[in-house]
């Protein structure tokens, strides 16, 4: 019975790990290939990289952005995710509409002056819907890094290699006892 258990256990433990290193292989190499940020239920994850919507979202927190087609529909005090003219990708708070929503003025929670120039409603990206995992884009900055992928990749290859290398030593050991155990018999 215990026989059995180990090797359910075992055999559990090799395809667990053998399906999370072919995921990890298929979002680094999904990540390196395309330059889109990752989308989940038609949400796309962005990384908080600075303090200026404080206490909303802390610095290096993942935040969860509803891409938008209707670029004129956001009121004051909407979060919003828009590109600046230098195409910088920022998220800040609607303090004003302008023109009909053809413009917003922005400012982030903590800093204490609005952005120096509106966005014009051609550069929002989507919404923000509220949803946070705090400082999960520490962990996500350094995954799409060249380091990160080469950790994400060979990290699970050497636990699965190391793994199997084990597991073939116990047979061959437990081949040779029963062996031996045959020829004595005999």
């Amino acid at each position: 019975m215990w026989c059995r258990i180990k090797k359910f256990i075992s055999s559990l433990t090799t395809s667990v790990l053998f399906v999370l290193m072919i995921v990890t292989l298929f979002t680094v190499i999904m990540n390196l290939a395309t330059a889109e940020q990752p989308n989940v239920f038609g949400y796309e994850l962005k990384t908080v990289l600075s303090g200026s919507m404080e206490p909303e979202f802390q610095t290096g927190s993942i935040i969860a952005v509803q891409p938008v087609e209707d670029t004129n529909q956001f009121q004051k005090g909407d979060i919003i995710t828009f590109y600046s003219r230098e195409e910088v990708m920022i998220t800040h708070r609607v303090e004003e509409v302008k023109d009909n929503g053809s413009q917003y003025v922005t400012k982030g929670d903590n800093n204490s002056a609005a952005d120096f120039e509106p966005v014009l409603a051609e550069n929002v990206v989507g919404k923000y819907n509220g949803f946070t995992i705090p400082y999960a884009g520490y962990a996500a900055h350094f995954a799409t890094s060249p380091e990160g992928a080469l950790c994400l990749l060979v990290a699970p290859g050497l636990v699965l290699v190391s793994y199997a290398i084990f597991i073939i030593t116990r047979g061959l050991r437990q081949l040779e006892v029963s062996g031996k155990k045959k020829r004595t018999v005999q």
